[in-house]
């Protein structure tokens, strides 16, 4: 994505039912432009991966081991969502959902599931070979689905295309050396390789962007929100389940419980209170919103991991305190609310709603320093934060 115009995209054959079909770009104003079910699917399966990496973090977290915890799930959570992000801005560009298509997608999905499947190797042993192979599994396969566009393109828009499969084919091949560095190097080496697919998209797009279409984008970017915070909840029943299963009473589970709940569906109401796709007007803002979902998703899928330590923490198993603990969850969900309001929430705000997601944010944070009784703290700060944005829009 750059902030250069972009050539009027050509509308596919909508009667066309051929297995085969030209790929070539979609209307940014076509009618009616939603999720396909494949995408539905893709999402689905790379929130497997997704909640690998929460879990992760959450026995690190709860074993004390912060700096490895947040290293490796900065690192998971990147590979996960930068193959992601990819995908999703090139189907609404130029998804034609014929056989080659589909099948492509279907090898992506097989390589985050790959993935995730090395996920644990890595938080424990510092293994990077499984979760790279399958990162590279997912980015060779865009890089035929960018070949094909690039068949049925010219002049520029030919160019972008080529650029984009020689760029994630360089990248792809850079992983397979990190594999062969000494494990004291690759600390060094893995931010290159993040910074060289950063990139990508905008050496691609230098002279002219690929088209997108506002309203597509805007709700596939929801779907998947709304997927991660499923995780977060399921994540949470299931530590909550398994500690029940091991010790007699629900007296010190209820508040983490009550307060993880009420935190989850703040995040939901909070994040969907608004539609965004009108914002979208232009690249450049685009650019922002959707780079700046990395830190949504991740601190969406961070608070479910928070909320395993506070629930081990609250049955005695975690090997930190109740501040430390109480924090895991306080900490992602004020990064939570400030990151939401900074991309899209504020467009649509004036006056006093516009300070509430920053205020609420730092409210949620100082709960760290009720301890034990914080999780619930921050989720009767959550669901008061919504109530108050309701009651200003409806007076306003």
């Amino acid at each position: 994505m750059s902030s250069e115009p972009a050539a009027a995209p050509r509308r596919p054959h909508p009667v066309d039912r051929r297995a085969v079909r030209p790929m070539v770009p979609r209307s940014r104003d076509e009618p009616h432009r939603v999720a396909t079910p494949l995408e539905l699917f893709f999402d689905l399966c790379f929130v497997v991966a997704v909640g690998q990496a929460g879990r992760e973090l959450a026995h690190d977290l709860a074993a004390g081991h912060y700096g490895d915890g947040l290293r490796g799930y900065v690192f998971a959570f990147f590979a996960i969502w930068w193959a992601w992000m990819n995908f999703t801005w090139f189907a609404s560009a130029y998804d034609c959902d014929d056989v080659p298509y589909r099948v492509t997608t279907l090898v992506q999905i097989a390589g985050v599931l790959i993935l995730a499947a090395g996920v644990p190797r890595m938080f424990a042993d510092q293994d990077l070979t499984l979760s790279v192979v399958g990162y590279v599994v997912m980015r060779l396969a865009m890089v035929t689905q960018w070949l094909r566009a690039a068949a049925g393109e010219e002049g520029a828009a030919r160019g972008v295309a080529l650029r984009y499969a020689v760029g994630i084919t360089l990248c792809q091949i850079g992983w397979v050396v990190v594999l062969l560095l000494p494990e004291s190097v690759r600390s060094y080496v893995i931010p290159l390789g993040i910074l060289a697919e950063l990139s990508v998209p905008v050496i691609a797009e230098l002279r002219l962007r690929t088209s997108w279409h506002p309203h597509h984008i805007a709700e596939r970017y929801g779907l998947f929100t709304l997927i991660v915070l499923g995780e977060t909840v399921a994540a949470a029943t299931v530590a909550v389940q398994s500690a029940v299963d091991e010790h007699e009473g629900l007296g010190r589970l209820l508040p983490v419980a009550a307060g993880g709940l009420l935190i989850c569906f703040s995040a939901w109401w909070i994040y969907f209170a608004r539609e965004v796709h009108e914002h979208l007007r232009s690249n450049r803002q685009a650019f922002l919103w959707g780079y700046g979902h990395y830190v949504v998703y991740g601190s969406a899928a961070a608070i479910g991991a928070g909320l395993e330590v506070a629930v081990e923490s609250a049955v005695y198993k975690a090997h930190i305190s109740e501040t430390a603990a109480t924090a895991t969850v306080t900490v992602p969900t004020a990064v939570y609310l400030f990151t939401v309001w900074l991309l899209h929430a504020r467009h649509a705000k004036t006056g006093v709603e516009q300070a509430l997601l920053p205020v609420a944010s730092l409210a949620v944070l100082a709960c760290t320093a009720a301890g034990g009784s914080g999780v619930l703290v921050a989720g009767l700060v959550s669901a008061a934060t919504v109530a108050v944005g309701v009651t200003l829009h409806a007076r306003g």
